[in-house]
């Protein structure tokens, strides 16, 4: 795993379980939602391998993977897909990515990322991966995270690379600590790079990829409004990829998009909200209060807004 991984915070990665398989997708896919996804009415793209790599090693001998993978390519289901996996690009996984309706991250920052990355292909490798994915799928977003500024060279000299082997565009966000270090300051429970500090570094790396035709997207919450588009996936334009505006980003800079879908005003589709109010008097209230009512709310809680806006 590598050495700047959040999942390490979170999960124990020497006791594998299997979560929710194929069969699941597909009854999401169908319209069937649960308790945390029935504020969602719409095909809303699902984002797979946020905290654990779809085309891991793991993969060669369960395929769980693959299984899903048939299940987007049969429904042509919008998917974003994140990874620095080498099956991606092997068979016959990179055939059923050329079938699927599929944009696709791979996170590279910089050859000097190799050695604290043990177990992932090199940068050059994924370099590779790329050129042979790129023309089968949507787009190819290259997700520089996390970002540190002795990266900063290497990124600005790689971006015309990019563009070369048929990345779309980059996504960027500052790494995060845990512990306090010398430069950074407290945003929520992380300690991060000041806000303009990156807010300088952002802008060298926007305009060599708008020189070279790549777009930019900010996955930095107080940068989010420095992006191409607010959604820092980059699916903005692409038919069927219809990402949730309702959230406090478009709240503060978008405010004509900030609107709740049918289902969001429905009594008890907040529960999607539990992960972060894990106490049960708000869980109870998660229960009873419709997803607008707590983002209504949200509009109003200063901390909230106060970290999105703030000048940190």
């Amino acid at each position: 795993m590598c050495s700047y991984c959040f999942v390490k915070l979170k999960y124990d990665i020497a006791n594998i379980e299997r979560g929710e398989g194929a069969g699941a997708l597909l009854n999401f896919i169908q319209g069937k939602r649960d308790k945390t996804t029935n504020w969602c009415d719409w095909n809303i793209p699902i984002h797979w391998g946020g905290v654990s790599d779809p085309f891991q090693h793991i993969e060669k001998i369960h395929k769980y993977s693959l299984q899903a993978l048939k299940v987007f390519a049969e429904t042509q289901y919008p998917v974003v897909i994140s990874t620095k996996g080498a099956l991606a690009a092997e068979e016959p996984y990179l055939s059923l990515l050329g079938k699927c309706n599929v944009v696709m991250q791979f996170s590279l920052v910089s050859p000097k990322f190799d050695k604290i990355e043990p177990g992932a292909p090199t940068f050059e490798q994924r370099i590779e991966m790329i050129r042979k994915i790129a023309p089968k799928v949507k787009r190819v977003i290259v997700r520089t995270q996390p970002f540190v500024l002795e990266a900063q060279s290497d990124i600005l000299k790689q971006i015309k690379l990019y563009k070369d082997i048929g990345v779309y565009g980059i996504t960027v966000e500052g790494l995060k600590y845990r512990q306090k270090k010398p430069g950074l300051v407290k945003i929520g429970a992380d300690y991060c790079y000041p806000k303009e500090t990156l807010k300088n570094a952002y802008e060298q790396i926007k305009n060599e990829c708008h020189k070279h035709g790549l777009s930019f997207y900010a996955a930095e919450n107080r940068l989010r409004s420095m992006g191409d588009d607010l959604c820092c996936c980059g699916i903005d334009g692409l038919e069927g990829f219809t990402p949730n505006k309702y959230n406090l980003n478009h709240y503060i800079f978008d405010r004509k998009n900030f609107v709740a879908s049918g289902s969001m005003k429905e009594p008890g589709t907040s529960m999607c909200l539990k992960a972060v109010a894990q106490n049960t008097s708000s869980v109870e209230v998660f229960k009873i209060k419709s997803l607008d009512e707590m983002m209504q709310a949200a509009t109003k809680d200063k901390g909230m807004i106060g970290q999105l806006v703030s000048k940190q």
